[in-house]
């Protein structure tokens, strides 16, 4: 019944998260983490998908610094201006030229101010220099000179409008160009586009002699600051106006007439109908969301297009292939000049290049824009995943964090296709947050379930059964039999060498601190090689590989760890010196077999130890150490489950109550490392067994004789020459090349 309840809540929990991401994903409940998620997971796609390169259809004739100090400060004279017109649709044939700049005073220089006060004042009436002046005014008018170029051309005008709320919000500077389309073009459906209370836009005979023009500022700035999308038109005095992006392109096209493609379902409009998308004179459709506002395909970072200097344009410096033909926009990226604004691309970005975007996006067709479905479909994915959440949950957490994993590259991998294939943006967070809410929720009741079960089981079994069983058995619930196992594993037993006699030396305080300093980093080098400690015996140690956790490397890692104990004992010579205690060695004996292991003992007590022959063996290998004066002992199956380790042949001996022979092994280190006089001293050491075990005591005693000059220091060579001459003394009957251990 507990279970029960529990999982009930469980269940009851996700089917809670469930609910509120689907009210976030049809804005009855939004929720401000998910929808800040929501957007980095739009630009994350976004940056993982842009094109890259440069698009050299459109090029930013930039009024940077360089042109700023060969041309003058801005604003430049209305005659250079109308210079650049002519340079570039004369000379470099472009297609179209759009001014990302508002042109809304008219210019006014000091000479001509000077000759109008002249003429309204002490020459009013000179006739001669009113006459003069009259033709004169004209053509000092820069003004008439910039419209007179751009008239009979491709060219759009910039200009901001200001809405309702704004500093400035009635402001009405300039004229505005003709209007794209009334409002009654939306033919009954909602108007979704913002409504604009005032402009700033460029002098009427500037704008009337220009093509056409197009707002380039915007108010559907997202949370986070950033411009991910930009209005297609805004309206005003019941009319609606252009972007400066959609303008460039109606130009471009011959100026096609809008038309608005409405469509039903949206439960978030009137009637349930809205604007899906603007059509430009039935060439193409440019997606819209509800705010009539498109996404910016950003092609990449800044520089995404050509940039030119407007004086090396000017002085035809540029080469003329890499104006012809393109559409150009003017713009500013020089200190205090800029419109800098932050995208999903980069922090800084000039706004003269988000326009180049859309407008390298409208002609592409590669708008993307959320399906009239959309908000159906992301309920669907949360029920569907949702309910394999929960499933997962019943799962052991391995799998239930691989299914989590495949779920969500199943997702993104989706969203992705979606994105790339159809350009449709479906919203990727909620569905991640819902899978990562769920792994989360039943791994957490997992673990704490977990938890609960290994304090139950330490409460039961922990004082006679060691930790590390303690988890397994909790991991493995109702699969662990207590009775033991036979397994394939390493026994490692280690004794400290004449600890007898210097016990005897030692108060009981010192006894027992000296244990500790000792068995502590014996004990922490056993365990960083995942061994198990069996039991202290004394001052020996009992150790195993292979339990309870199985380890394929047992044999390996046992001894690794044999070889690190010595050098840890090695490295605590100084602190044993610094208590007043003397240098110690340990003798190791390893070996690798089958044996029994498991929770063994009686009523009264348990542990959970190894038991069999092979266990008996590494304790006598232990023991066989002092008599050949090595630190470890490893016998042959040991010995063979480390081929990489270079090891010095002992002896094959065959130990008190066990009839089958063994070899002895040494190791002395990775074979890889071994120097050039070790590696003759082995062969000349294998030579020298040979001999001996084949009964040529002669040739034996002289290798072995040999070896001893070469290391007097290794007394097994002395043992092998004393046992030699004993043998060549009382030969055996019969020699088989085995010699008989007779100490345990």
């Amino acid at each position: 019944m507990p279970r029960l309840v529990h999982n009930l809540l469980r269940v009851g929990l996700s089917l809670g998260v469930i609910l509120a991401l689907i009210l976030h994903a049809n804005s009855v409940y939004p929720l401000a983490l998910v929808s800040q998620l929501e957007l980095f997971a739009y630009d994350t796609r976004l940056r993982l998908t842009m094109p890259g390169g440069v698009d050299p259809r459109i090029v930013i004739v930039d009024i940077d610094e360089i042109s700023l100090r060969r041309e003058g400060q801005w604003p430049w004279s209305r005659q250079r201006l109308a210079r650049l017109v002519e340079v570039l649709f004369a000379d470099y044939r472009i297609q179209l030229l759009a001014f990302d700049i508002v042109f809304a005073e008219t210019e006014r220089d000091s000479a001509t101010t000077v000759l109008e006060t002249l003429a309204r004042g002490a020459l009013r009436e000179d006739a001669a220099f009113q006459r003069e002046w009259a033709l004169l005014r004209p053509t000092l008018a820069g003004d008439v000179h910039f419209a007179a170029s751009l008239r009979e051309r491709p060219v759009v005008l910039g200009y901001y409008f200001t809405l309702p709320g704004q500093q400035g919000q009635d402001l009405r500077l300039g004229q505005l160009p003709v209007a794209a389309a009334p409002i009654t073009a939306l033919a009954g459906a909602p108007n979704p586009f913002a409504v604009a209370s005032g402009y700033s836009a460029s002098l009427p005979l500037l704008q009337a002699s220009a093509r056409s023009g197009g707002f380039f500022n915007s108010p559907l700035v997202d949370a986070d600051g950033r411009f991910r999308r930009l209005p297609l038109l805004l309206s005003h005095d019941d009319q609606l106006y252009e972007h400066f992006a959609l303008a460039a392109v109606r130009t471009l096209l011959g100026g096609p007439p809008l038309e608005f493609v409405t469509g039903a379902g949206y439960r978030d409009a009137p009637h349930g109908r809205r604007v899906e998308a603007v059509r430009v004179g039935g060439v193409f459709d440019i997606p819209v969301d509800a705010q009539g506002a498109a996404w910016v395909p950003y092609r990449g970072p800044r520089g995404s297009f050509p940039y030119l200097s407007a004086s090396a344009v000017l002085h035809r410096q540029v080469e003329p292939q890499r104006l012809a033909g393109a559409i150009v926009l003017v713009g500013a990226t020089a200190a205090g000049l800029t419109d800098l604004r932050a995208t999903p691309v980069q922090d800084i970005y000039p706004g003269v290049e988000i326009n180049a975007n859309l407008m390298a996006g409208i002609l592409d067709q590669s708008i993307k824009y959320q399906p009239v479905f959309v908000r159906g479909l992301e309920s669907l994915l949360l029920l569907l995943l949702g309910g394999l959440g929960i499933a997962l949950g019943f799962l052991p957490p391995l799998r239930a964090l691989l299914g989590a994993l495949v779920l969500a590259a199943v997702t993104v991998g989706l969203n992705l296709y979606a994105w790339q294939r159809l350009n449709w943006v479906i919203p990727l967070a909620p569905a991640l947050v819902l899978l990562v809410l769920s792994y989360l929720l039943h791994s957490s009741y997992g673990y704490f379930a977990q938890t609960r079960r290994e304090q139950r089981l330490a409460r039961l079994f922990g004082q006679y059964v060691p930790r590390e069983l303690v988890t397994e058995m909790s991991r493995r619930p109702g699969s662990y039999a207590l009775g033991g196992e036979s397994r394939e594993m390493t026994v490692l037993f280690s004794d400290i060498q004449d600890f007898t006699p210097l016990s005897e030396t030692l108060e009981p305080r010192q006894l027992t601190q000296l244990m500790q300093f000792i068995l502590t980093p014996l004990t922490q080098v056993i365990h960083e090689q995942r061994g198990t400690v069996d039991k202290y015996i004394g001052d020996a140690i009992m150790a195993f590989w292979g339990a309870p956790l199985p380890d394929p490397a047992h044999a390996r890692h046992a001894v690794r760890a044999a070889l690190a104990m010595q050098a840890r004992l090695e490295a605590l010579a100084p602190e044993l010196a610094a208590h007043g205690w003397p240098a110690l060695r340990i003798r190791i004996g390893v070996n690798s077999g089958l044996m029994s292991v498991g929770n063994m003992g009686s009523e009264f007590r348990m542990a959970y130890t190894v038991l069999g022959d092979a266990v008996n063996l590494a304790a006598r290998l232990e023991s066989a150490a002092k008599q050949y004066r090595a630190a470890i002992v490893l016998s042959e199956t040991t010995r063979a489950a480390v081929p990489e380790l270079a090891c010095r042949e002992l002896d094959r001996v065959r130990v008190k109550g066990r009839a089958q022979p063994v070899t002895l092994f040494e190791p002395l280190g990775l074979a890889d490392a071994l120097t050039d006089a070790l590696r003759e001293e082995l062969a000349l050491h294998e030579q020298a067994l040979v001999a001996y075990r084949a009964g040529d005591w002669e040739l034996a005693a002289a290798r072995f004789e040999a070896l001893r000059i070469r290391q007097p220091e290794r007394a097994l060579y002395t043992l092998y020459l004393e046992r030699i001459a004993r043998l060549r003394t009382h030969p055996p009957a019969v020699w088989d090349g085995v010699f008989a251990l007779t100490e345990k």
